[in-house]
């Protein structure tokens, strides 16, 4: 069973959210590694993280990085406006929510993890 202490690891280059993620991870408790390159998140997929937070508007190269992802549950942000422009990539996320629910919702997530 995952518990609040196991990592969660943040596909996210917007360096407000990395800010807001990070503040929000260590008031929960929570750890939380960060991962900018497809190569990096494949060295963080072999610490077994407990979810991964993908941002959906960066631009990557999203097969990469959802195939590193594989077995991973991943929850996958987006915004109203890129919504239908990101939704080839939601099938494969556990979850998909906008930038402003994922800010609300951020402390839950990352205690709770995908389903919270």
């Amino acid at each position: 069973m995952n518990t609040p202490t196991e990592g969660v690891l943040a596909v996210v280059s917007d360096l407000f959210f990395v800010a807001r993620i990070r503040e929000t991870a260590r008031l929960a408790g929570v750890p939380v590694e960060f991962a900018r390159t497809p190569e990096q998140v494949e060295a963080a997929v072999a610490r077994g993280p407990r979810f991964a937070l993908l941002d959906l508007t960066a631009g990557w190269d999203y097969a990469r990085v959802l195939g590193a992802l594989a077995g991973v549950p991943v929850l996958g942000f987006t915004t109203h406006v890129l919504a239908r422009q990101t939704e080839p990539w939601h099938a494969r996320c556990a979850r998909v929510v906008t930038k402003d629910a994922l800010t609300q919702e951020l402390p839950q997530l990352l205690r709770g993890g995908v389903g919270a």
